[in-house]
């Protein structure tokens, strides 16, 4: 019988990652990989500061005589409105692009309008094909794999290069940050620029074809890669205090609060507060508090009370589960159905750089080696 274990730093436990490894503080891997990034990534006092100046001297050298200085993508959320409040402050002119898969909420549109106005940017919305993503996202429903998201965040990265490329805007800045996202178990989640894996999905479980969706192929890693677009994530190099962020979002912008991370999207407020608890038993709280553990910005206590209290509001889930079956045309038999299939790894279909991918005369081995893989208990 496998022995529980509890990180004493933050809130995660061996339900949550079976490989969980405490040092002699108690600390699990995730704390100590924060601790690394921390060093790596995040400059406070002076240091931040100097950094920024000099990011945002070379965005406006290089927008000099252009229209835009900076690209900034925007959803609705703390992350991204702060990211371009900050840009407002600091003098850039950017350019707003928000990616539109027919997930927003209105109150995700409401503050993208509120923050463009007052901050005086213009916006440019990106609208993927509704009915190609719908596929995609049945697709991965019925694969049974843990990381839908994925299919939002690949055709994010593409499609910003691209609308940069194409509008000869050099840097990209970023919501991406430690202190609110530095700790994350490693399979909750897969690579999310591995169009291989996208597209094995979809030729198993699709039905259309797939024409527009902008896949990071060969090509497009290329293109990204003469580019010359940089990203900057300079949340990083700044105080960033997610209460105070809040408040000074609400004050300043009119934006409005609508609840757990990256609920912004009903989509993914149902994949994370519904789909990932029930199917995969991942509740993905536990690891934002944790990151906040570890910042210093809540204490472990305040984190298990917040985890006492549910992760969806009743009346919301009944709300937001038929719009979201009447809307992927799902019954709910359907639905039933598709949370209690076996879940499946990413890795039983091609992968980018699998062996079995790049030399397809051995693809029929492929079920021995997951066979073994299963019998052996191994993981990457």
């Amino acid at each position: 019988m496998r022995t529980f274990t509890a990180c004493r730093q933050c809130i995660l436990d061996s339900n949550d990652d079976p490989a969980l490894e405490l040092d002699e503080r108690g600390w699990c891997q995730h704390c100590r990989k924060f601790e690394a990034d921390k060093r790596i990534f995040v400059r406070e006092g002076e240091a931040g500061e100097a950094m920024l100046a000099d990011a945002v001297r070379r965005m406006k050298e290089e927008g000099s005589g252009k229209p835009y200085d900076c690209l900034i993508g925007v959803s609705g959320g703390v992350d991204s409105s702060y990211v371009a409040y900050m840009a407002h402050k600091l003098g850039l002119r950017a350019l707003c692009v928000h990616f539109d898969n027919g997930w927003n909420s209105e109150l995700a549109v409401k503050n993208i309008e509120n923050m463009v106005a007052r901050l005086g940017f213009d916006l440019y919305t990106y609208v993927i094909d509704w009915q190609e993503f719908r596929d995609l996202q049945l697709a991965y429903l019925r694969a049974s794999v843990v990381d839908i998201e994925v299919l939002t965040d690949h055709a994010i990265y593409g499609s910003t290069f691209r609308i940069a490329k194409e509008r000869q805007i050099k840097y990209v800045i970023g919501g991406n940050n430690v202190a609110t996202e530095g700790v994350l178990p490693y399979h909750w989640t897969y690579n999310k620029k591995d169009h291989v894996n996208i597209r094995a999905i979809h030729k198993a479980f699709g039905q259309g074809t797939i024409k527009s969706y902008p896949f990071l192929d060969r090509k497009m890693k290329k293109f990204i890669a003469g580019s010359g677009v940089t990203f900057i994530n300079y949340l990083n190099w700044m105080p960033y205090e997610k209460d105070e962020v809040k408040r000074t979002l609400i004050r300043d912008l009119d934006w409005r609060d609508y609840g757990g991370k990256h609920y912004e999207s009903i989509w993914t407020r149902f994949y994370q507060g519904y789909i990932l608890p029930e199917k995969f038993g991942i509740d993905k709280r536990k690891a934002h508090f944790s990151s906040l553990i570890c910042a210093g910005q809540m204490t472990r206590d305040q984190a298990l009370e917040e985890m006492r209290q549910p992760a969806y509001d009743p009346a919301l889930l009944r709300e937001d589960r038929a719009f979201v079956l009447k809307k992927l045309g799902l019954s709910d038999e359907d639905f039933e159905e598709i949370m209690h299939l076996p879940v499946r790894d990413h890795r039983s279909f091609d992968t980018e750089g699998s062996v079995f991918h790049d030399y397809p005369v051995i693809q029929p081995l492929r079920p021995l080696w997951e066979g073994f893989k299963r019998w052996t208990g191994w993981r990457r």
